[in-house]
């Protein structure tokens, strides 16, 4: 079928941020009966894990919030992704400077932090370092929450 709407969740190795993301806001568009209009995938900045599965850490909550998850492989965001996406969402500072460089400084305006979309200007903490799934998740939960928001209003569901 023919999205109306594309998302791209992005992050470092798109093993434990980026693919939260992408299930935690595939869930929520099902249950709002649109996907088959919205698109929803995840992609990593740098090379570290492709070819990985999400992080332990990452299938372990989204299990406990009972998320449907599918296996998948990291894998490299590209220049195209520009093209085919409407939103291109980066988890921190470090992800949005790769981005711009990554889309040509951002000429339509695509690019965003996950955090924008909740009115906070930080970052969302990287479990890869921290360890913490918990705040990772109410972070992203919240961002996909509000992102959603847009978009039925954008759908004018």
């Amino acid at each position: 079928g023919v999205f109306m709407i594309s998302i791209l969740f992005l992050c470092h190795g798109n093993i434990c941020r980026s693919p939260m993301a992408e299930f935690v806001m595939k869930e929520y568009v099902r249950q709002a009966g649109l996907d088959h209009e919205v698109l929803v995938e995840s992609a990593a900045l740098h090379r570290d894990e492709i070819g990985s599965d999400i992080h332990w850490g990452t299938e372990e909550i989204l299990d406990r919030y009972h998320i449907p998850h599918t296996p998948r492989q990291a894998h490299l965001a590209i220049k195209a992704d520009y093209k085919k996406f409407d939103y291109l969402i980066g988890m921190d500072r470090y992800n949005m400077r790769d981005m711009l460089r990554l889309f040509n400084n951002d000429p339509a305006q695509k690019c965003s932090l996950m955090m924008d979309w909740v009115g906070a200007s930080r970052d969302v903490a990287d479990p890869w370092y921290t360890g913490d799934f918990d705040t990772t998740y109410a972070d992203i939960d919240a961002g996909c929450i509000a992102l959603l928001e847009h978009i039925k209003q954008t759908l004018h569901k």
